[in-house]
């Protein structure tokens, strides 16, 4: 955690510019551990929503003698609080997950905040997602088996695409997957209240979330809009989802919100609670046991959705 807390900026506090912010991010030492090895990854380009530029994406593929298939097709979006990281930053969280599902993932590279406000880069990852749809029998392999991922920022993306499939006529989605999601921004749940401020326990703090919603949103977003705020949509209809939470996270309790949502309207959704662990702490799997541990329970959850139809449940850490 400390290094993730020395690599990041202070957002909302002495970095108030995007463009500086990100400099600070991308000067931040990486690994020195080779990457996870999966059996391909391609960069390409994916057509975009209605007059908006092409979608850039990079889609992994496991390895065919390991995975032989038909496998999930995973749509990912990446987090960085729809400002920061890009595909890049998450390469070597994608290709660990890529490994431990036996999925094709999708990961993409949208348009960010500030430059590009809500909702554009919830719109590029429907349209990746879309794009996903269609080619399924060259990406997983497996129709029933079309999930949608993300971490963080990212979480938000993926649940507002699984909210635009429903609402706009498709792709049939077996499962969202989200990864310490922000869901909301009325900013005002207990976890908001209790640690956002860090307090000893996380880098991840209330002045860095409302910064982030201040670029994403501008000065004319609606925080109270479904796409924006995935907690204040109508639940019913949405696939299963897995949620993952950790207990050093402001963001917290908006993820475990939106579990009881989803089973209030009767889907299927999975907690996946660890309460020792900080926002962003996937990030550190080369270090970190816990999360290695997380992204190993994260693959099961994918790889079920090909491997016998089950779509949530069963594989979380602390399940509630």
């Amino acid at each position: 955690m400390d290094a993730l807390a020395a690599a990041f900026p202070d957002l909302g506090g002495a970095v108030t510019d995007a463009a500086e912010a990100r400099r600070i991010l991308a000067a931040a030492p990486g690994s020195a551990a080779p990457p996870p090895a999966v059996g391909s990854v391609e960069d390409r380009e994916v057509p975009g929503p209605d007059g908006a530029p092409p979608v850039p994406v990079r889609v992994y593929r496991p390895d065919p003698g390991r995975w032989p298939g038909p496998r999930p097709t995973v749509v990912f979006c990446h987090g960085g609080g729809w400002v920061l990281c890009d595909l890049d930053s998450h390469d070597r969280t994608v290709r660990a997950l890529c490994r431990a599902s036996g999925a094709a993932i999708v990961s993409v590279g949208y348009r960010r905040a500030p430059e590009s406000r809500f909702p554009a880069a919830v719109l590029d990852a429907y349209a990746a997602l879309r794009w996903a749809a269609g080619r399924v029998a060259e990406l997983g392999g497996d129709p029933a088996a079309l999930v949608v991922a993300g971490d963080s920022a990212g979480g938000n993306l993926a649940a507002g695409s699984a909210l635009l499939a429903r609402d706009r006529g498709g792709p049939a989605l077996a499962l969202q997957v989200l990864i310490y999601p922000c869901l909301d921004a009325a900013q005002d749940t207990a976890s908001y209240r209790t640690a956002a401020e860090g307090a000893g326990e996380g880098f991840l703090t209330a002045a860095h979330l409302r910064w982030f919603w201040e670029q994403y949103l501008g000065p004319g977003g609606d925080p109270a809009d479904p796409l924006a705020s995935p907690a204040a949509a109508d639940p019913a209809g949405l696939p299963p989802a897995h949620v993952l939470t950790a207990g050093c996270d402001p963001l917290r309790d908006e993820g475990a919100a939106y579990v009881r949502a989803l089973r209030a309207a009767g889907t299927a959704a999975e907690l996946d609670h660890h309460p020792g662990m900080f926002h962003g702490f996937l990030a550190l799997a080369d270090v970190l046991p816990q999360a290695r541990q997380a992204v190993r329970r994260l693959g099961g959850v994918i790889s079920s959705t090909a491997n016998d139809g089950k779509t949530s449940g069963g594989v979380g850490g602390t399940t509630g």
